[in-house]
């Protein structure tokens, strides 16, 4: 019989099971475009429903380097998220605001 993930975890030493925690928590901050999708038990093609684009568009998305905005924004909300920006200083992190303000004003002071 199958033993379970979570069993074997569990019976590991607790200072073995917290590094386990920091590294998955290292690695669910940094994940791909195509590995959240994933994650989310989504398709390419029902992703392009949700954006009204074609499945082709999706696959360019995940493999661009580098993209808009906007269109980042887009693609991360037909998956249910918000997009936030945040700026890494030695000293700390600032939240950028105008970026995820979509009903902004032009030439706001």
């Amino acid at each position: 019989m199958p033993k379970r993930f979570r069993d074997l975890i569990d019976r590991l030493p607790r200072e073995q099971r917290e590094r386990i925690a920091v590294r998955r928590d290292r690695i669910m901050q940094e994940i791909s475009l195509k590995q959240l999708r994933r994650a989310l038990r989504l398709t390419q093609r029902e992703l392009a429903g949700t954006l009204r684009v074609n499945q082709a568009a999706i696959s360019k998305m995940e493999s661009q380097y580098d993209m808009y905005i906007s269109t980042l924004r887009r693609f991360l909300e037909g998956m249910g998220a918000k997009l936030k920006i945040v700026a890494e200083f030695p000293d700390g992190e600032i939240v950028i605001s105008q970026f995820h303000q979509k009903d902004r004003i032009k030439g706001g002071a």
